[in-house]
């Protein structure tokens, strides 16, 4: 990130501070994780911190990095950094489970050293641990410290100025290639020279092959990522297969395990170790009636099946062991109570049913279970009225004394006929007396939703989470929610999961893991031919962007909003002084002219993903946002004039937020956005007529629509037939490695019609507009240090003048175009180019630049 080399200092400096407040506040929130054993060789992660060079050091320095290990692998060995000096001799930390003591050993050459130690398995597998390694060339020694413990390597041959590969995980590089990594995750990389830190690498993307560093952008790069801070935000998939039967599944929160019951066998999924079990029966094959379900009972550690009807009620237990069922199951009509909720309560050892669906009617029977007797009955209930409902979700609290019922669907009579319609309020059952309580009722949102089958209760924040999904279409969407217990708020957190619903086909369920603190989600779709589809996915708690009231930990809200109030004051700062810079455009004529966005149109051909264009044709299907904003309908019209000034921000905040974040925006955010100043219920009128008028001009470009398919808003586009040159930008620049003078040329055609929406002021934009320009004088330069200067001065100079198009006193574009006109023999333009380089300076900052001409050449 490049604002200004003195604005990026300051902000760079802070979040440095705010780091040290909250370094363990947030767990394991971030980082990179490593693939390891559990793959082959080739799917498994490395990290290279200097891909395309080495870093080399004229002085002492230290390489710190935090370190913690997946639990629960089957194979613990391997290399966790390697350090290559002139390319001669490696210098290895690396981890062997097979050791009696002291796992962790430090090699140089192929000797082991003295340096070798342990950390405590709880605390390696729990919290991340420091770790550094501190190159003394004054005293020729190593200093390797973990924790309190420090060791020293003396005499180890340092030579000043070496420069060093220094590689994470597997690598295959020259001679010193290893296939050996141990299950582990590692964040916050730094690397300090004489007590100053010099790089740092976070490690908190969240997608991409780039490791990005943050003081000299010397990026590394990663293979075969597996990056947490998706983990906390997007879905893993983790297992998905076809078993025969009508099967149902369960969960085993103790030991972290999915149970998959089909006709054939019992199918076991562990969280912990990713591991895919087969039980087959030893007593044949299960009839499975439609409509059955499973749960495990965690209090006596088996496992029950159960199925209802109106006349009959069903339930046998698995022995684990030996993988026979206690009862023969019968062939029977098809339940009586579809997508019923179900908990078991410790305080009378009993399992409780409600609701559910059959035959067109809405059940709120209330149905219980003695464990110990093995007898059924049906509850007395007393207290608010349990409406007849299926598709709702039930959440209980630890002991099950006390259960938690939301939404659903169905109506007060349950009979079908009678307009059934969703439900959105929270109930409160207590076990003790019998009692419902109505607690209350979620607002209504733009689309209806019914629930996944059950709520994961957080009782230290008194709130849960579920999972949401519109029912009224096939392919549908498993959302999670986190919401409050007391009050009728909730968030929607990470993204969404596909879900095809068919009704009394289908099943979804939510369950969470204590331990491996990760979220289950299950689907089940079963066909015609009694063939059941199992989907399985996983998320890291807490999920991203659950706000303060997670399973995480809440100490770092407070200094992360101080550090955001002060970010964006320095932002603030930042854009007043950008606005009082002078523009001035240096594009060559060969570059104008390969690109200029006139009402001239694009024939378009494709490479790597970003467009070229000629302009022999009227713009047709086209949305420019660099300058002036401008839409071009599937005719070549310009419909701008038809946006209002409305109509405009809210086209803008949902395009940006649909090409950038890829998944659009939701209903609240606009509201929060837009109409901030509105009551719920006018702020949902006036948005429902504004997109619908939004979606009238959208319809005048074709290949371009406004959906609300996944609960955001979202603009959809084929970007085959029409052109953004947004989205252009975002292609040219996301990949720096593929950057040649053709892409350079493609960037400036785009950037020069105008910074971006130029006459578009929204508190909300600001952050797209400074990313944009730090990203574009990121990219000018990554692609000037990859040149050869001798050899490519005129283009330096041309490259400066990009860069000076958006920040006039940058002082690496000035530094290049100083060095590029003094090698071309233009003594004279150096000088000058130096002295208005230092009059702007002063103008804009009140100080004296503190170098000289001279300085900036050598």
């Amino acid at each position: 990130m490049r604002l200004s080399w003195c604005f990026f200092k300051v902000i760079v400096s802070l979040f440095f501070v705010v780091a040290i407040f909250t370094h363990d506040s947030y767990g394991q929130s971030y980082g990179l994780g490593f693939y390891s054993h559990e793959v082959v060789q080739d799917k498994r992660t490395s990290l290279d911190l200097s891909p395309e060079k080495t870093l080399c050091f004229k002085d002492n320095f230290e390489i710190s990095f935090d370190l913690t290990f997946y639990p629960n692998r089957a194979i613990y060995f391997g290399y966790i950094i390697r350090i290559i000096e002139n390319d001669h001799r490696n210098i290895d930390l690396v981890y062997n489970a097979q050791a009696t003591k002291n796992h962790f050993n430090l090699i140089v050459g192929d000797k082991l050293t003295k340096t070798a130690f342990d950390i405590d398995p709880k605390i390696l597998f729990s919290q991340w641990n420091k770790l550094s390694i501190k190159f003394d060339y004054d005293h020729n020694k190593i200093v390797f410290s973990s924790g309190s413990n420090t060791f020293i390597e003396n005499n180890i041959q340092l030579k000043k100025n070496s420069c060093y590969k220094i590689l994470f995980g597997v690598n295959n590089y020259k001679q010193f290639q290893t296939t050996d990594v141990p299950p582990m995750k590692l964040r916050d990389i730094r690397i300090s020279q004489n007590g100053l830190l010099k790089y740092n690498w976070p490690l908190n993307e969240e997608h991409g092959q780039a490791a990005h560093e943050l003081y000299l952008q010397s990026d590394g790069v990663v293979t075969n990522p597996l990056w947490i801070t998706a983990q906390h935000h997007d879905w893993q998939p983790a297992q998905t297969i076809l078993i025969n039967g009508a099967a149902s599944v369960a969960f085993d929160p103790k030991n972290e395990q999915v149970y998959v019951v089909g006709s054939d066998s019992t199918y076991r999924y562990t969280v912990g170790n990713s591991q895919w079990s087969t039980l087959p029966y030893s007593s044949g094959k299960l009839i499975l009636n439609q409509g059955n379900q499973s749960v495990f009972n965690p209090y006596d550690n088996n496992l029950y099946n159960f199925y209802l009807f109106l006349s009959k009620r069903f339930i046998a237990k698995y022995n684990i062991t030996t993988h026979a069922w206690d009862k023969k199951f019968e062939a029977g009509d098809v339940s009586d109570f579809w997508h019923l909720n179900k908990s078991i309560s410790t305080i009378d050892t009993s399992l409780y049913l409600f609701g559910g669906y059959g035959h067109l009617v809405y059940k709120n029977n209330v149905q219980q279970y003695h464990f110990n007797s093995h007898i059924w009955e049906n509850v007395v209930l007393k207290g608010d009225f349990f409406m007849p409902r299926y598709l709702a979700a039930l959440g209980a609290t630890q002991k099950g004394d006390t259960v938690y019922i939301l939404g659903g669907y169905g109506n007060s009579s349950g009979q079908q006929i009678l307009n059934p319609k969703n439900m959105y309020d929270m109930l409160r059952f207590t076990v003790k007396d019998k009692t419902f309580k109505k607690m209350f009722t979620l607002k209504e949102s733009d689309e209806d939703f019914a629930l996944a089958n059950s709520l994961v209760i957080d009782a230290h924040s008194n709130s849960y989470y579920g999972l949401i999904f519109p029912q009224h279409k096939y392919n549908s969407t498993l959302q999670l929610i986190h919401g409050s217990l007391t009050k009728p708020a909730y968030t929607l957190v990470g993204n969404s999961i596909p879900y095809n619903f068919h009704d009394t086909h289908s099943f979804a369920d939510l369950y969470y893991c204590e331990a491996s603190k990760k979220f289950i989600a299950v689907t089940l779709l079963r066909s015609e031919n009694n063939q059941t589809k199992i989907n399985i996915y996983t998320l890291l708690s807490p999920p991203y962007g659950s706000g303060p009231k997670t399973l995480a930990a809440r100490a770092a809200n407070y200094w992360y909003s101080i550090a955001f109030i002060i970010l964006i004051t320095l932002m603030g700062l930042f854009v007043i002084v950008k606005r009082r810079k002078k523009t001035a455009s240096l594009l060559s004529t060969s570059v104008a002219n390969a690109g200029t966005p006139s009402p001239a149109a694009p024939v378009s051909a494709e490479i790597n993903k970003v467009k070229i264009f000629n302009g022999e044709e009227q713009y047709k299907n086209s949305i420019f946002l660099f300058g002036d904003l401008q839409v071009f309908d599937a005719e070549g019209v310009d419909i701008t004039k038809y946006f209002t000034p409305l109509i405009k921000e809210l086209f803008l905040v949902i395009l940006l937020y649909s090409i950038k974040r890829g998944r659009g925006l939701s209903s609240e955010k606009l509201n929060e956005i837009l109409w901030y100043d509105k009551d719920a219920k006018s702020a949902r009128n006036n948005r429902s007529v504004n997109i619908a008028k939004l979606k009238n001009l959208l319809d005048k470009l074709g290949y371009c629509s406004l959906s609300k398919n996944t609960g955001y808003w979202k603009i959809d586009i084929d970007y085959n037939h029409i052109y953004v040159d947004y989205h252009n930008y975002l292609n040219i620049v996301r990949d720096k490695d593929l950057l040649d003078i053709e892409r350079i040329k493609l960037l400036s055609a785009i950037t020069q019609r105008g910074n971006f929406l130029l006459n578009n002021e929204y508190e909300w934009l600001d952050s797209f507009k400074s990313e944009i320009s730090n990203e574009v004088i990121d990219t000018y330069l990554h692609y000037a240090h990859s040149l050869d200067a001798a050899h490519n001065a005129e283009l330096l100079i041309e490259i400066a003048g990009y860069i000076f198009y958006f920040d006039p006193v940058n002082e690496e574009a000035t530094v290049l175009k100083c060095k590029a006109l003094s090698l071309l023999g233009k003594h004279s333009l150096a000088k000058n180019t130096f002295e208005n380089f230092i009059k702007e300076y002063k103008t804009i900052y009140g100080e004296d630049f503190k170098k000289d001409f001279h300085a900036i050449l050598e």
